[in-house]
């Protein structure tokens, strides 16, 4: 019985061996990136909900107004009128 030889006994000696390379490639230009309509609409809404976020709850301006406001009775008796007048609209009573 004769066993001929089918490679090389060192396993790793293919592994060793370094192909050749190809030449580097040199980048063409300069690299682009483009923002889709939709994106930039979401990127909008993003930062909106960001700012909302962000303001406080409470508008302390806003409620010295209506303190300073809810201290004089000329203007509680107008307001009261206004909203009766609209009521009155709203349900066809005038």
């Amino acid at each position: 019985m004769t066993i001929d030889r089918l490679g090389s006994i060192d396993p790793l000696s293919q592994i060793n061996k370094a192909g050749k390379t190809g030449k580097a490639v040199k980048p063409q230009g300069r690299d682009t990136i483009s923002v889709s309509d939709e994106a930039k609409n979401l990127g909008e809404v993003y930062r909106a909900a960001e700012m909302v976020k962000a303001s406080p709850d409470i508008r302390m301006d806003r409620v010295e107004e209506v303190k300073m406001k809810l201290q004089d009775p000329n203007y509680i008796d107008s307001k009261i009128g206004d909203v009766a007048d609209r009521l009155m609209e709203a349900f066809g009573l005038n």
